[in-house]
This record gives C-alpha cells, sequence and structure tokens, in this order.
C-alpha cells in the first residue's frame, strides 16, 4: 500500500461534496499518476479514483526501462511476412488465442492492416515524435517526488543471437536512424565486454545511450503518488463504473458512489474500454498480454537492460532481482494466464544465463493496445469534459509523464507544443475498421 492518505467507501460520505472537484482522474497506474500529478502541481483540485493501490497493476511488472528509442511497432512488415511461423511456432515470442481471434477478427484485421510498410512507417514517425518529449514530461516528475535513487543512466542493449536475426532488423535500425534516435552498433565481443554475464552467442548488439531504467517501476508510482497527495490531492479506492457528461462538468459513478467534477481523465490502461459513458468502450481498445519471471538475487547478472531479439523478451537488473519481461500473447483481458509464455521466457532465460536457478515468481499483466499501435490522447468524442489518456502498449512507462502534461494542457483549454493529432480519439485506426463501425469489437 502505498504511503499516502486514502479515502475510502466507508468514509466518503463524511466528506464535503462537491463539484466536487475540478478533475477526476480513472487509473492509478504509471499514466493515471503521472496525469494526476501533473494536474495538481497546476494547482487543480484532483481526485485519483482506482479500486488497487498506485503502481501495482500492469505498472508493476513492466520492463523497467525509459525506452525513448522504442518507435518500432509491433505492427512491422515482418508479422505479415512471418505471421504463419509466428503462430505456429512454440519458440516465437507471440502468441495468438485462436478462439479469441475469431471472436474479434475486426481487431485482428485492423491490426494486420497496420503492419503494411508505409502505415506502419507512419506510426513509427509517430511514435518517435512523442518518445522525443519523453524524458521532459518524465524528469520533472522524478525530480518533484525526489526519485532520483531509482533511476539508473546505463542506457540499453540489444542483441543478436543469429546472423539471419541481425540481418532481418537492419530496416528498423535504418527506419530509427532516420527518425533521430542514436545508438551504438557493436560487435559480439564488444557486447560481452560491456556485459560479461550474458552466455548466449551474441552476432551484434546495439547500444542505445539515452536510455534508463528504473530500479522499481512501482515504487516509482508510489512517490509520484506520495507527492501528488502530499500538493493536496485525494485518492478514492473504488472501481469507476460510468461517466456521463453535461454541459457542466462530468458525474461519475465508483461502485456504488457518485462523484462530480469539471472534467474526467480515463486513464485505466486496458480496462479503459469497461467504463460505461467515457467513450473509450466505442474504440478499438485490445490488450497485448505481457509477462514477467523474477530471479530473486541474481541482478548482479547485467548492469543495464539488455534486450535479446530473437527471444522477443528483456533481462532488467532491479531492486527484486533479475526481471526477464515480455513476449506478446493476444488473447482476451480474463482469460486464464498462459503457462507456456511463462515457461517460453524461463527456457529463454537459461540460454542467456548460464547457471540461473528456478524462477522465484512469475507475472501476467495487460498492455492497453490499439490496432495501430498508437496511445490515445485526447477529448472524447462524447464529450470534451472527458479526456482519454490510454492505449500505450508498450510504453507507458516511457510514455506516462508526457501524456500527463499533454493532458494537463488540454484541461486547461492551451495547445500542447507537440503534435498530437495521430493519437487522437477519432483518428482512424485502419480502411478495414471504418468500414465495419456497426458496434465495437
Amino acid at each position: 500500500m502505498s504511503r499516502c492518505r486514502y479515502l475510502t467507501l466507508s468514509n466518503w460520505n463524511k466528506v464535503a461534496r462537491m463539484s466536487d472537484f475540478d478533475i477526476i482522474v480513472v487509473g492509478a497506474g504509471i499514466v493515471g499518476t503521472s496525469t494526476a500529478l501533473w494536474l495538481q502541481l497546476r494547482g487543480h483540485k484532483v481526485m485519483l479514483l482506482d479500486p488497487n493501490p498506485p503502481g501495482s497493476g500492469t505498472s508493476s511488472g513492466n520492463a523497467c526501462t525509459i525506452a525513448t528509442y522504442a518507435c518500432i511497432p509491433v505492427n512491422s512488415p515482418a508479422v505479415l511476412t512471418g505471421l504463419v511461423g509466428l503462430m505456429t511456432n512454440t519458440n516465437s515470442p507471440l502468441s495468438i488465442s485462436y478462439a479469441h481471434a475469431l471472436r474479434n477478427p475486426r481487431w485482428i484485421l485492423s491490426f494486420l492492416s497496420n503492419c503494411r510498410a508505409t502505415r506502419s512507417r507512419e506510426i513509427t514517425e509517430n511514435l518517435a515524435s512523442i518518445l522525443s518529449h519523453a524524458d521532459a514530461g518524465l524528469n520533472p516528475l522524478i525530480k518533484e517526488a525526489q526519485a532520483e535513487d531509482l533511476i539508473v543512466n546505463r542506457g540499453q542493449l540489444t542483441v543478436w543471437s543469429t546472423a539471419k536475426g541481425a540481418m532481418a532488423d537492419l530496416p528498423s535500425l535504418a527506419l530509427r536512424k532516420s527518425c533521430g534516435i542514436s545508438f551504438t552498433e557493436l560487435t559480439g565481443a564488444e557486447v560481452r565486454e560491456m556485459e560479461p554475464g550474458l552466455t548466449l552467442p551474441i552476432k551484434k548488439g546495439v547500444h542505445f545511450p539515452e536510455a534508463r531504467h528504473i530500479r522499481d517501476p512501482e515504487e516509482l508510482v508510489r512517490r509520484f503518488h506520495a507527492r501528488f497527495t502530499a500538493l493536496g490531492g485525494q485518492t478514492l479506492c473504488a472501481r469507476v463504473n460510468a461517466t456521463d457528461a453535461d454541459a457542466e462538468g462530468v458525474t461519475v459513478t465508483a461502485d456504488d458512489t457518485v462523484i462530480r467534477a469539471g472534467r474526467v481523465v480515463i486513464a485505466a490502461g486496458a480496462f479503459s474500454k469497461r467504463i460505461k459513458g467515457s467513450g473509450a468502450e466505442r474504440l478499438p481498445l485490445g490488450v497485448e498480454r505481457g509477462y514477467h519471471v523474477l530471479y530473486a538475487g541474481e541482478a548482479h547478472r547485467i548492469t543495464r537492460p539488455v534486450g535479446w531479439a530473437e527471444g522477443g523478451f528483456y533481462a532488467v537488473p532491479m531492486a527484486k532481482g533479475l526481471r526477464l519481461a515480455g513476449t506478446v500473447e493476444i488473447a482476451a483481458l480474463d482469460a486464464p494466464k498462459n503457462k507456456g509464455r511463462i515457461d517460453h521466457i524461463a527456457r529463454k532465460g537459461s540460454e542467456m544465463f548460464a547457471n540461473l536457478p528456478a524462477p522465484t515468481s512469475d507475472w501476467l499483466g495487460y498492455r492497453p493496445s490499439m490496432p495501430d499501435a498508437l496511445p490515445v490522447i485526447g477529448p472524447s468524442a462524447v464529450s470534451d469534459r472527458i479526456i482519454h489518456a490510454f492505449g500505450h502498449q508498450h510504453l507507458g512507462l516511457t510514455l506516462g509523464g508526457i501524456t500527463g502534461r499533454i493532458v494537463a494542457d488540454i484541461a486547461e483549454g492551451r495547445q500542447p507544443n507537440i503534435e498530437v493529432g495521430a493519437f487522437q480519439p477519432q483518428r482512424r485506426y485502419a480502411a478495414f475498421w471504418r468500414h465495419c463501425q456497426t458496434k465495437p469489437a
């Protein structure tokens, strides 16, 4: 539990009733908490709503990396050319539930439509643009929350264990370079000099020097929340079921409690679609389920995040141990944990590091994903009093701070100093989706 003061439904009625707050933020992950802190710093009266402690959900189990280089979307042309192999190979970092695909054909086909080369490049350029502002959104919050001790500045390594894999990713590296991403290409020997604990074959490596990683992402969110609370922000532990916007403001139903605010920010990640009346339920918001396995006491193996391209996951040294996090599973939000994904990471981990013990624990999280791999940041189609801030896929930790700053600008009627048109809720997702708007997937 965060070191903060909470309201609960049992003591809520003792609090003075409102147009109770200037702004309510729904969701206390990295995006929601960053947004709440930005708004509180701007002088707004803010309430944060979530049934769980801040940072305890998907934000707690990520790959711990502020990945300002990560502009290449999952929607790449390689998915189209290698789709059959990706879906049928048990060694693949991508897993798709056939039952889920059959129940949601429009989302899957829209996702594939966005893998076309021209569209994928457009997505890459949009991601690179907002990523170039990520540190400007996050650094002020880190300083405000006195969380500098959680930040490690050693860059990130990506390695390839096969010549074929390294050759296949040359176009992606060229695209990153064209987008202004700084990196250094390394030989296998140079990689081993940087990280001698790696034991897998290494044909090539790339070092992204501007990347950073977090020793404990859940603690980072707790610190943000503690500062939010110290500045007068309030938190109610409740699940938001619905919003109802009118000309004067927004009524929020949280469990059995009704709260009133001038504006509402929907930042509930993959669960945003379940909030009725918000407009999020009309959007093609899906989920990419991600996994990690943790090896307590093994953080000494490496000194920075190392991504194994063929394995599809990151190894990260963190406060709790060595975390191996990643892979992509396209499946229902509430589907059971897929042991095959966990076994895949653990098996590959034993190739990456010699004499690795059995994992101490494992974890499943829910990346909120649009079929075009871009976040949703902007006013809802329902009302401009409801602002969306979700769909960050693999980049929630990286983009949480800048998303919060953009939302604060929008809430105040300011023009953000970043081009955000590509992230509007009303943007196009794919030609296929536009022709099938009879009901949401």
